[in-house]
């Protein structure tokens, strides 16, 4: 008797055990199905980490055309050249820079001063750069004195993303150090003279699609302009203009 009992009471404890773990499974299969804490709309999937861009299949952007006005900003080049390049640029901007320290000397000597390309800067001063109004403004001024473009390659010489060397003391000095008229230079820099020109580069900027810094438009007013964004390598550059002069 006291066997037989033993024996119901283990049959009961086994039968309690698989009820317990059929309610736990099914709660955790509900809540899953539910959207609960460990479901796929939960936080798990959204914090997995993306597929790394490299296997990634890149895709296949065409270069988008549009017309864009070269206003009366500065230009170097052949006044006859046959196609024209416009940079929308930022003083402050380390792309900037690096465009113009890598490529532009080679895409100078190879097309502007061979006299198939000439080239257009205009400002795009981005909001978040805090002295990149100013240098603009600088370049401009130096411009009225005939020193545009030396000022321009100080700027991006010495000037860095984080408005180091570009502060008003500092353009004054660059100004000296080009033979400028100091007072000349300082009463223009100090009075924002330049600052509506600045802004009318921005809003053609923003009108033709610019969103970044440096932006550029290749081609010509008649047939209108490839827009190429981001401090690219020169092939891509060389590339375009190729198939502009070809075309």
């Amino acid at each position: 008797m006291t066997q037989e009992i033993t024996i119901k009471k283990s049959t009961y404890n086994q039968i309690l055990v698989g009820i317990v773990v059929l309610a736990v499974a099914f709660s955790f299969a509900t809540g899953y199905m539910l959207g609960g804490s460990g479901s796929i709309t939960g936080n798990v999937v959204a914090q997995q980490p993306q597929q790394p861009a490299a296997q990634q299949q890149p895709q296949q952007q065409q270069p988008s055309r549009v017309q864009v006005s070269v206003d009366d900003d500065p230009v170097i080049g052949s006044a006859n050249a046959p196609l024209t390049i416009i940079e929308f640029s930022d003083y402050q901007c380390p792309f900037c820079q690096r465009f113009h320290q890598e490529t532009w000397p080679q895409l100078k000597a190879d097309y502007v001063d061979t006299g198939k390309v000439k080239f257009v800067y205009r400002d795009y001063p981005l909001p978040f750069h805090q002295n990149a109004e100013i240098a603009a403004e600088a370049a401009n001024c130096a411009g009225e004195q005939g020193k545009y473009w030396e000022m321009h390659d100080e700027l991006f010489a010495k000037g860095s993303g984080d408005g180091t060397g570009l502060d008003a003391a500092s353009l004054k000095s660059y100004a000296a150090g080009l033979g400028l008229n100091a007072a000349t230079f300082a009463t223009c820099l100090d009075g924002s003279k330049y600052a509506s020109e600045i802004q009318k580069d921005t809003a053609d900027g923003s009108t033709a699609g610019v969103s970044g810094t440096p932006t550029f438009y290749i081609g010509t007013p008649s047939k209108s302009y490839t827009q190429i964004v981001g401090a690219v390598p020169y092939a891509v550059i060389k590339q375009t203009i190729d198939q502009e002069l070809a075309a």
